[in-house]
């Protein structure tokens, strides 16, 4: 019989494989060796703490508060305590991963290694939250998993898409504008995501709306990793 901590720990980490899963049997022209992936999901787990190196400070500078009970204030937190530092690590550890990798060689490599990094943070993250939720993991945990953890392997797979693009653009020009959309659009995604939660404490009364905004959100971003997915495996050359 399992104890309850290894429950929770499976709980925890269940969905992530999931997602790792998912991808890895997508690369099927020339998969990554599994040494590299390990390193991607370690750099992923290390964004999770290092983000707190730009969520302080600005907290400390009064761009976002834990406490505020304004619409604005808790957007302000979605951003500015959540989106822009967990993705620009995220972002950080994708380009430490795959800068002097020989084995990113083909395009769908970038959707790769970013989710192995999306999920590396979204499986200590989740581990994180099921215990200090220990009295109602379950229901913590099923929640998780059916809409933060499909939300940072979306992320991370529009943060791959673009970053292969840069990577392989053969126009030099193109590269800061792809680099940019990289960091951009997963911090616009998960800030209206996080938002779109946090919103809900102040404003109780729309609160079924907001919830109805979050699966509008991830159906959005479903479709669109999928297209992008289907977009770099043909680059690749894979049916």
């Amino acid at each position: 019989m399992l104890s309850n901590d290894t429950l929770i720990f499976v709980a925890a980490l269940l969905p992530v494989l999931i997602a790792l899963y998912i991808i890895y049997r997508k690369d099927k022209n020339n998969p990554e060796p599994t040494w590299q992936l390990v390193k991607a999901l370690f750099f992923g787990v290390l964004s999770a703490p290092l983000s707190m190196l730009l969520s302080v400070p600005f907290k400390e500078m009064g761009l976002y508060g834990e406490e505020s009970t304004t619409v604005t204030g808790q957007l302000a937190f979605a951003f500015f305590g959540a989106a822009i530092p967990e993705e620009c690590f995220k972002f950080l550890m994708l380009w430490l991963a795959v800068r002097n990798n020989k084995y990113f060689d083909e395009h769908f490599d970038g959707i790769v290694y970013a989710v192995c990094i999306g999920m590396g943070f979204a499986g200590i993250e989740n581990v994180l939250y099921l215990y200090e939720n220990y009295d109602n993991w379950l229901g913590v945990g099923i929640g998780r998993a059916l809409l933060a953890i499909p939300g940072h392997f979306f992320f991370a797979i529009i943060m791959g898409y673009f970053y292969s693009l840069a990577h392989f653009a053969s126009s030099v020009g193109k590269k800061p504008m792809y680099l940019l959309l990289a960091i951009g659009v997963p911090v616009l995604a998960h800030g209206l995501y996080d938002g779109f939660l946090m919103v809900q404490s102040v404003l109780p009364d729309i609160a079924c709306l907001l919830t109805f905004a979050v699966l509008f959100l991830l159906n959005r971003l479903r479709k669109i990793s999928k297209k992008h997915i289907a977009h770099l495996l043909q680059k690749d050359g894979v049916a």
